[in-house]
């Protein structure tokens, strides 16, 4: 895929004449489409023209500069590992939670950096000119962006970015009501590849009996981006009662549980892109969906005080968030959670040096009160969900592996997750060694970004 607009920008800034920016123009539209070259040229000297037109510097009023300005913060997504589930990118999103929030405060925001997001209704104002009163009922919301290397198994994409949103409203506690889709294909790809990934969602939609109520379809960058790469997300709604199963419910004492784990979206990804296809017949399932339903309709959830997936950067990661939130400690064993992963799942990261422990398993994690956790590990065995006690909540504040040969260690995020194809190895995952001034530039790009939107409110007040 090329994106003419940043690349005919980039070529600007380097000091490439018009005749040469237009020649590599010309080049890319012959590379992606199959056109004659004075169509190229039209096309090529279009873009070039709107993106001249376009350029703020020549902007003399200062209000509507600084509103279509950027405050970069000149560190790249890729170097700060943006969307790469480890340290780096935890940073970032915890800025973006505090642009997150406003007046308007939600039941669970996304300060809490958990999987899904809430409102309780009766804190709704304005709707009739009273609040709701409905048992403190909730509105449960989550949005999950598909995973990028699946843009060209636009099927697996569908049904992988749907049960993750799903799982997400399910560990609060709450019953998914809706499904939502925003997807945006490239000027070239074929429409099929909508059809394709509409399947997908809509076998998870059926299986989970859950409707596709809206959506959102839309071309990558109109005009200015050529190639056939699809992105997008799914978001999911659900209500929960006044039992919300947050991270910040957890409790020293409590027992941790794990589910078998086999792997969605990461897991496809890696045994795509490293030939070992017949892996992905592994992550066809929905016991994860099944396992929830079981747990939500039990006669104990109320000693369940929180749950939670093992994705954001495998269990290495999820655990250091969850205790951030939950200002806890916990000792996991090792040996316990190894065998709750897929065997065969578990033979491909090990053939492609993966560490397991640091990507997505698609693992349920329950956090419960010692007294019913061998009822659940026993009523999910009933409905052929493995599951077992992996460790327990204590006052450290660290979180600390038992491995097989009783050695105790402390376990943190890598910098990005495990990197599980060819690419991510070669880029690696190690921390930069400029990290600290990435992260004052970064921190000093989001507070310019906080006070463009104060200003834009006391503009939008007069």
């Amino acid at each position: 895929m090329s994106d003419l607009e940043g690349l005919t920008r980039r070529l600007i800034s380097k000091g490439y004449s018009q005749d040469e920016i237009i020649e590599r123009l010309v080049q890319e539209y012959l590379d992606f489409k199959d056109i004659d070259k004075s169509l190229a040229y039209s096309l090529a000297k279009a873009v070039y023209e709107e993106c001249k037109k376009s350029d703020i510097s020549t902007i003399s009023i200062p209000f509507i500069k600084d509103l279509l300005k950027i405050f970069m913060a000149n560190v790249s997504s890729g170097k700060q590992g943006v969307g790469c589930r480890g340290a780096g990118d935890f940073f970032v999103h915890k800025l973006i939670s505090e642009l997150s929030e406003t007046k308007n405060k939600a039941f669970l925001s996304p300060s809490s950096l958990d999987d899904a997001g809430a409102v309780r209704l009766n804190d709704i104002t304005g709707f009739r000119g009273e609040p709701f009163d409905k048992n403190n009922l909730m509105i449960v919301s989550k949005m999950e962006g598909i995973h990028s290397r699946l843009s060209d198994f636009p099927f697996i994409c569908g049904f992988h970015v749907t049960r993750a949103a799903l799982r997400d409203l399910y560990v609060k506690g709450s019953k998914p009501i809706s499904i939502m889709i925003d997807v945006h294909l490239g000027d070239d790809a074929d429409v099929g590849k909508l059809f394709d990934f509409m399947a997908g969602i809509s076998t998870i939609s059926d299986l989970a009996k859950v409707p596709i109520t809206a959506g959102s379809t839309l071309r990558i960058g109109g005009d200015m981006v050529i190639g056939n790469r699809l992105v997008g997300g799914v978001a999911a709604v659900g209500l929960a009662s006044n039992n919300l199963l947050a991270r910040r419910n957890i409790k020293v004492g409590d027992k941790i549980l794990m589910t078998e784990g086999a792997g969605g979206g990461t897991i496809t990804t890696t045994a795509i892109y490293s030939g070992n296809h017949e892996v992905i017949k592994e992550t066809l399932n929905i016991k994860f969906l099944e396992a929830c339903e079981i747990i939500l309709k039990s006669d104990y959830i109320d000693e369940i005080h929180a749950m939670c997936d093992v994705t954001n950067g495998g269990l290495r990661g999820d655990l250091y968030e969850i205790n951030y939130e939950a200002k806890c400690g916990v000792v996991i064993y090792e040996n316990e959670v190894r065998k709750l992963v897929n065997p065969t799942v578990l033979k491909l990261l090990e053939k492609v040096g993966v560490d397991y422990l640091g990507v997505s398993l698609d693992a349920l994690l329950i956090y419960c009160s010692e007294n019913v956790s061998e009822r659940i590990i026993s009523d999910l065995s009933k409905n052929n969900v493995k599951c077992a006690e992996i460790g327990n909540v204590d006052d450290s504040n660290q979180i600390s592996m038992i491995f097989e040969n009783e050695e105790k260690r402390e376990i943190l995020p890598r910098f990005r997750e495990s990197a599980y194809t060819k690419i991510k190895q070669e880029i690696g995952e190690q921390t930069p060694e400029l990290i600290n001034e990435m992260e004052k530039k970064i921190e000093k790009s989001a507070i310019k970004a906080l006070n463009k939107r104060k200003k834009v409110i006391e503009f939008l007040k007069r």
